[in-house]
């Protein structure tokens, strides 16, 4: 997370929204003084957040011993050149959102795994209306059984929920209008449009 306080983000609802939005990450553990992640979809509702992994994943046993895991959420992101401030002494850097989360894990059981696959594809299949929306009563008998045995299911209980919200909001009005004008010419809408909606509050104050 950046040290920086004015790109601190701790307002829940700006953070659950990025991890809905984007529903994948990095799940992160330590085996042995080293660090050992994989990518994984997520769930999060409050401050609870489940995932699957292979049971192949190296991860996998890590996370099954129980302990502490970090996950973490990228959203849009865009170089900024120093150029575009319109300003001196400037330099190049990163504008970006991203979600930290830490807390213990615990293994779920096959009934709750089998629950959480359910909820997944329900959530993700949402996003592809208004395509039928598959579920597993399409899948052959016993199939998704077997395939239920080569996965891990998990639930981590948050105990820090934070993240950095670096939309170049250090800078003046006229800096600002500089990087999103820029940032649209270069194709990074997404990030662009973060900004100016982050301007709204001040120009309309």
């Amino acid at each position: 997370m950046h040290p920086a306080a004015a790109f601190r983000e701790t307002d829940p609802d700006v953070l659950h929204a990025l991890v809905a939005e984007r529903g994948f990450g990095l799940v992160i553990g330590a085996a042995e003084g080293r660090p050992v992640a994989a990518h994984a979809a997520l769930l999060l509702e409050g401050r609870t957040l489940r995932f699957h992994l292979s049971r192949a994943n190296a991860l996998t046993p890590v996370l099954e011993a129980g302990g502490m895991a970090l996950v973490v959420v990228s959203g849009p992101d865009a170089y900024v050149s120093p150029d575009w401030y319109g300003q001196d002494d400037q330099v190049p850097t990163w504008n970006y959102l991203s979600v930290e989360m830490e807390g213990s894990v615990t293994p779920l059981d096959d009934q709750a795994a089998t629950v959480l696959l359910d909820d997944l594809s329900a959530h993700f299949e949402a996003r592809v209306a208004p395509k039928t929306p598959w579920t597993r009563d399409k899948m052959s008998p016993g199939r998704f059984d077997a395939l239920l045995r080569g996965i891990r299911a998990f639930e981590m209980r948050m105990e820090r929920f934070e993240g950095t919200t670096k939309l170049s909001q250090n800078k003046p009005a006229n800096a600002m209008d500089g990087v999103i004008a820029a940032l649209e010419a270069a194709g990074s809408v997404d990030i662009a449009r973060l900004m100016r909606r982050r301007q709204e509050p001040t120009r309309q104050g």
